[in-house]
């Protein structure tokens, strides 16, 4: 095995750095992915391994990625809430890689609401 360099420890550094900003930070929007036993089996891993991968293709440093258990709604799964600076958060249902890709897009980066994806905002069901 080669020797570690100084350059090399910077980098592994910056990079739990920005793993825990991604988990922990300040950020101005919050996402949850509910991996409750029906979210996992409903695809919720993928879910968040999109997200995540998102978050590093754009270099977006402020977005806290948080997971949750069961919301209730199982028949919805995968799901995810984002919440958006002080706006009212959004539950997303049925979600796959493309519908998060354009949540990621749109709503994460231009803070457009997804609609057709929403189950409800705030405590105001939309669909």
């Amino acid at each position: 095995m080669a020797k570690l360099k100084i350059e090399d420890l910077d980098k592994i550094t910056e990079d739990v750095r920005r793993k825990m900003t991604i988990r922990e930070g300040g950020g101005n929007v919050k996402i949850t992915v509910h991996m409750g036993t029906c979210g996992i089996a409903a695809g919720a891993r993928t879910v968040m391994s999109v997200f995540l991968k998102e978050i590093e293709t754009h270099n977006v440093k402020d977005v806290i990625i948080t997971t949750s258990g069961c919301a209730g709604l199982c028949s919805k799964e995968p799901m995810a809430t984002v919440e958006f600076g002080d706006q009212a958060p959004v539950k997303y249902i049925e979600l796959n890689e493309n519908k998060v890709k354009k949540i990621f897009d749109d709503h994460v980066l231009k803070g457009k609401f997804v609609t057709e994806y929403a189950l409800s905002i705030g405590s105001e069901r939309i669909q």
